[in-house]
């Protein structure tokens, strides 16, 4: 048992005995599925914190034959597996963390630092096998192979920190690529390469030096989604068992979509919050929001707008094919907003080729980019955010159309249109703060259309639902009448509580009196309205 080759299952075992423990253990069925086949090679990218490392050392334990690990493997998902028996403990493992070798190599060049320490280890056990004088681990692997016809399972962690951490170096990263290649590409002694990290797979141009990767990443997770991140029964079940508010568990960390699984949760997150018995934004213990700033501030026609669009909870078109997967070679907006979506800031539905922001948590993290400089309207826009929640609770319909008025001018002044789609953009953006107490919905599915906004209070928060309705360029009052005729509150059914509808007209043409609202209280179990409040500007 080595650091590189067969290191043991001590990091799967902390993982079994933490006190979480979500199984991803049929994850497995998978790499057996594909071992020594065409689809051997795979690439799984995804977000920091999201079990990428976790389910290498789970490969390492499961397939390694220094160890035995029947143990913790017993009474997990994969035992029941056909293949599960087959492949256990079979296999010599070659474990790589890419990050580790950067670090240590210094002023080496990290992938002949990396070769002389597998060579030492291999030496251990296979040293009869090769020349002493042998310096190149593809030969010493060949050689190895063609003597014993073992096959190695290579597993690699953190493959693309040097495009991350030597964004400069293309050089370098040409020549780290060239050597994977050379060390995995039609290698005979190749039965499985799996490697994680948080971009794909570089690409030059049309090509690609790593060609034979299946990939894997937030833009299509295929097979993988299951063991991406947390479920919503996964997390349903943690909350059950810790006693925490499942709905309240959504709004922080829920939010990444897949084409099978809608509801994926940021998994570090969960298990934090879990542990500490508090929803909080944790996210910010593994990244920096200096560094989301950078890609917040590009250049870029049109991103800068995209980007409160979605603040505002809009969902933005994102071509992602024209992506390098690096984070450097930028030529368009679409290229940095994919970007945000593999780094995790931005979910992104497949089905749609839509990007949007996934969670209070992610939220929480472009209000702090914003908050060093640079954005000084939307800024303005969040702090009066709890002032205007307040108004709309007391039904002060003249307050409300006032900071609906402010909010809509200063997003009109970054956004590139002026119509409905932005008066939907404001208001998403003025009532930010309601995202503590709130879901909220964007052209919710109700009784015989899609209501604009649908304000759904968390079961803790006490607060009535808001459903809005906006018009342009018609009144307050016409809104209101298309909440009660098409009965939008339908969609609200099962909820016992009092809701505020809310009617907003903006009057492009009416320079005096832009603005309009009105708000009107409702008790679904008696269908009788309460109060009402009118009030023009």
């Amino acid at each position: 048992m080595g650091i590189y080759l067969n290191p043991g299952n001590d990091g799967f075992r902390r993982a079994v005995r933490s006190e979480i423990y979500v199984d991803k253990t049929g994850l497995i069925a998978w790499t057996n599925k594909y071992l020594d086949t065409e689809q051997q090679y795979i690439c799984v990218s995804r977000p920091r914190r999201f079990g990428k490392s976790m389910a290498l050392n789970m490969l390492a334990a499961y397939y390694s034959c220094g160890s035995d690990s029947r143990e913790l493997f017993t009474g997990r998902n994969i035992e029941s597996d056909p293949t599960y028996e087959e492949y256990l403990n079979r296999y010599n493992v070659i474990f790589l963390n890419m990050q580790q070798f950067l670090i240590r190599s210094r002023k080496q060049a990290v992938t002949e630092y990396l070769e002389q320490a597998v060579i030492r280890e291999l030496r251990e056990t296979y040293g009869e096998l090769f020349s002493e004088q042998e310096t190149v681990l593809a030969a010493a692997l060949e050689q190895i192979y063609v003597k014993t016809d073992h096959k190695f399972i290579f597993l690699i962690d953190e493959w693309d920190c040097v495009m991350r951490e030597r964004q400069e170096s293309e050089g370098l990263q040409r020549q780290y690529l060239d050597f994977l290649r050379n060390l995995l590409k039609d290698q005979p002694y190749v039965a499985l390469a799996y490697m994680t990290g948080i971009l794909p797979v570089k690409k030059y141009g049309q090509h690609s030096a790593l060609n034979m990767f299946w990939e894997f990443s937030m833009i299509d997770q295929g097979f993988f989604e299951e063991y991406t991140g947390f479920t919503e029964t996964e997390v349903k079940a943690l909350c059950g068992r810790y006693a925490m508010d499942e709905s309240e568990a959504g709004s922080w960390y829920d939010g990444y979509r897949l084409a099978r699984f809608r509801h994926v949760y940021n998994p570090k997150s969960v298990v934090e919050a879990m542990h500490r018995h508090r929803f909080s934004n944790y996210w910010t213990s593994t990244e920096t929001y200096d560094a989301l700033k950078i890609y917040m501030e590009m250049d870029f026609d049109g991103l800068r707008s995209d980007i409160v669009g979605m603040l505002g909870g809009e969902y933005v078109k994102v071509n992602t094919s024209g992506f390098q997967n690096d984070m450097r070679n930028f030529r368009t907006k679409d290229d940095v907003l994919t970007l945000l979506i593999h780094l995790g800031y931005l979910g992104y539905d497949a089905e749609t080729k839509e990007a949007f922001i996934p969670n209070r948590e992610i939220i929480e993290e472009f209000e702090n980019a914003m908050s060093v400089g640079g954005w000084p309207e939307v800024m303005q826009i969040l702090r009066a955010s709890d002032k205007l929640l307040e108004d709309t609770l007391r039904c002060d319909a003249e307050s409300v159309a006032r900071g609906l008025d402010r909010a809509h001018t200063e997003v009109a002044s970054i956004l590139t249109y002026n119509d409905e789609n932005s008066l939907g953009c404001a208001i998403g953006l003025a009532y930010y703060s309601a995202r503590k107490d709130y879901r909220i919905i964007r052209e919710m599915p109700t009784g015989r259309g899609y209501a604009d906004m649908v304000f759904l209070p968390l079961p803790a928060s006490g607060k009535p639902a808001l459903v809005i309705e906006l018009k342009y360029n018609e009144s307050a009052d016409t809104a209101l009448r298309q909440i009660r005729d098409r009965r939008y509150t339908q969609a609200l059914e099962g909820y016992a509580g009092e809701i505020l509808l809310i009617g907003v007209a903006y009057d492009k043409n009416n320079k005096n009196k832009p603005h309009s609202c009105v708000i009107e209280k409702m008790v679904p179990e008696q269908y009788r309205e309460t109060g009402r409040t009118k009030q023009d500007r």
